[in-house]
């Protein structure tokens, strides 16, 4: 079993910046894509952002520019720099990664999500 767990979350003002950190834990053999994405109330889960393990980024179009994904593959974490933050940024953030076992079977895990506000 993998556990995620996120930090970094708050409130902050439009215009302003928040880093998340997600950190892996528990029996792992190999994390592949690691990634974030995002819940606002009353909306269906979003993509923000993902990373491979050799550093390939993907981002959401409205977070272009304003958000920057990072990981380190020796601690197993996975970070999103968040600046230029925007009131519609606001919803729960999730971690997410994908790992291997040993015996070559692929799961996806969840963190149990951070709450990012942005005030306008």
């Amino acid at each position: 079993q993998v556990q995620l767990v996120e930090s970094g979350g708050g409130l902050v003002q439009a215009g302003g910046s928040l880093r998340l950190s997600c950190a892996a834990s528990g029996t792992i053999f190999r994390i592949d894509a690691m990634g974030w994405y995002r819940q606002a109330p009353g909306e269906q889960r979003e993509l923000v952002s993902t990373i491979t393990r050799s550093g390939r980024t993907n981002y959401a179009d409205n977070v272009k520019g304003r958000f920057t994904i990072s990981r380190d593959n020796a601690k197993n974490t996975v970070s999103l720099q968040m600046n230029s933050l925007k009131p519609e940024d606001t919803a729960v953030y999730y971690c997410t990664a994908e790992h291997w076992s040993v015996m070559g079977r692929s799961a996806d895990y969840w963190g149990q999500g951070t709450q990012v506000t942005v005030s306008s």
